[in-house]
């Protein structure tokens, strides 16, 4: 039985989107790894933010050459191949025997990353106009998805290492990284099944097969229609190589959208998102929660955030693209706000109730009871105090083990329903506008002539956004704090609100030959 156009782009679309499951279970495996890492490597803060932030650098790594291998090669290669490399990476993580391999493997991930935007790309050249919204907004959901499942796995895990004789402190952080190897099984064989982006065949000047392809993905009578429009667009765009592609990005033609693309990457790299998303166990620690308590609000975060993306695929189409993100940044600015509210007050004291708590507790981690006692009867009336008491009384090793434990015993203060609404309603802000509408704007507003190259270019921004809140997340912990790092992530947001409410266009419902014609003007 033949599928419907609708269902073709439905199955296409996922499987293309496939890769942003890969990345959720990557983004919360390296989120619940990097406690038990940090303490079998013994790394400091940037080290444990490298671990986490060199994905990034093989990000920006990948895109310098992505517009060009997805212009020679075409999209649905170039997936394949990233599918592989992602298989790569899995493995060299998960039998990392130290820093330095755990680096690379994690590196070697980064640069598969490139795979969110080539997905969106895809997908965007696949869909129709009116559908395009909800379909790129796929990539979101599909991160949403696998972060939700990996933060369950990590949660069982953590819960199983009490009753499982060979699972310890030591080794649940490669069971974790491990687990991704056959979600990346799975993809590499989902891809086998896509066809080529029909745009880019057109390019290729291979229409009889790009008919093909728009006759599975379009009605009867839409291919002649869509076929001429792709026909006009690419007749009046010459081809342009790599370097043209880029000296026409970055003309004045392209200001105002590459205006758009650019603020947009910005804001929603550095209002926080991956500070939340990497480092969710050690945020939640700063509350004063358990380790296993830590896991289990992951698992609230998955949901929340999964949930939020639903909606925002929802209504993408009926609210559009502007309305979202306006709304979606004002709720990111009073989250963010909550947060700095609830951890502005926090001290901890090392009371006699607190030392008992904390003796008990690290009895079970081995670690002597001497170095505990330097610490009684102290108060500290900040975290960053606190942290830097710790770090020189325990060793690196000893470090990740106890703080959670030290943390929850001592913590006095803190507003923990503010902080945990302030947390919960950004993942929900995040997922219901910047995360995934990014995508979706980023695979409208460029013309066809220098879309190889400006989506990962707008993606670079993103990811060098991103990285420099990724990286330094664990050092600004210990020598800002909590309440500093979010009201520094409100400021920013808030900048990003005022600046996108008089920039931003909006583009539902229309072709991407038409947006051009809009935006880029002669």
């Amino acid at each position: 039985m033949k599928k419907s156009p609708n269902a073709n782009v439905t199955q296409f679309s996922l499987i293309a989107a496939f890769g942003g499951f890969v990345f959720g279970l990557d983004a919360a495996n390296i989120s619940g790894a990097v406690r038990f890492v940090s303490s079998l490597f013994e790394l400091d803060a940037l080290q444990q933010g490298t671990v986490v932030g060199c994905a990034l650098l093989g990000v920006i790594v990948a895109l310098f050459f992505t517009g060009t291998l997805v212009e020679k090669f075409g999209r649905a290669k170039v997936l394949l191949g990233i599918g592989l490399t992602y298989s790569l990476s899995s493995l060299l993580s998960a039998t990392a025997v130290n820093y330095e391999m755990l680096v690379v493997g994690r590196f070697i991930g980064g640069v598969a990353f490139a795979s969110i935007t080539v997905s969106a790309m895809y997908i965007g050249e696949i869909a129709p106009a009116q559908k395009r919204g909800k379909f790129v907004s796929i990539n979101q959901f599909m991160i949403g998805l696998g972060l939700l499942l990996a933060f369950v796995i990590n949660y069982f895990l953590i819960k199983s290492m009490a009753s499982i004789d060979w699972l310890n402190n030591d080794n649940v952080w490669r069971v974790m990284l491990g687990a991704e190897l056959i979600a990346n099984a799975l993809w590499v064989a989902l891809l086998l099944k896509i066809p080529e982006s029909p745009r880019w065949l057109m390019m290729q000047n291979r229409e009889a097969e790009a008919r093909e392809v728009f006759a599975q993905i379009a009605s009867p009578d839409e291919v002649e229609q869509v076929v001429s429009q792709v026909k006009q667009s690419l007749k009046e765009e010459q081809k342009l190589t790599t370097k043209r592609q880029l000296k026409e990005l970055f003309s004045k033609r392209m200001r105002l959208v590459l205006f758009v693309a650019v603020v947009y990457a910005i804001v929603q790299g550095a209002t926080g998102m991956n500070a939340v998303l990497f480092f969710a166990p050690m945020v939640f620690e700063q509350v004063g929660m358990s380790v296993e308590d830590t896991f289990m609000q992951t698992i609230t975060t998955g949901v929340v955030g999964l949930l939020a993306t639903l909606i925002a695929i929802a209504f993408v189409e009926k609210l559009g693209r502007r309305v979202l993100t306006l709304a979606g940044l004002v709720l990111v600015v009073v989250a963010h706000g909550s947060t700095y509210f609830g951890f502005s007050n926090t001290q901890y004291v090392f009371d006699d109730a607190a030392m008992t708590t904390i003796t008990a507790k690290l009895e079970k981690q081995n670690i002597g009871q001497e170095k505990l006692q330097l610490l009684a009867g102290h108060s500290y009336n900040s975290d960053v105090e606190l942290k830097k008491a710790l770090a020189d009384t325990f060793t690196k090793k000893e470090l990740p083990l106890v703080s959670g434990p030290i943390i929850n015993a001592t913590i006095e203060g803190v507003n923990a329903p503010l902080v945990l609404f302030g947390i919960f309603a950004f993942l929900a802000a995040f997922n219901l506008s910047i995360g995934p509408i990014m995508w979706v704007i980023f695979s409208e507003v460029f013309p066809n002539s220098v879309r190889s190259v400006a989506l990962p270019f707008a993606a670079l921004v993103q990811t060098i956004s991103s990285w420099s809140i990724q990286q330094f997340f664990p050092w600004q912990l210990d020598n800002l704090g909590a309440a500093s790092i979010f009201a520094l992530y409100a400021i920013i947001g808030t900048i990003g609100l005022i600046i996108m409410y008089f920039i931003l266009p909006e583009t539902k419902g229309k072709t991407i030959e038409q947006i051009e014609l809009d935006l880029a003007k002669a």
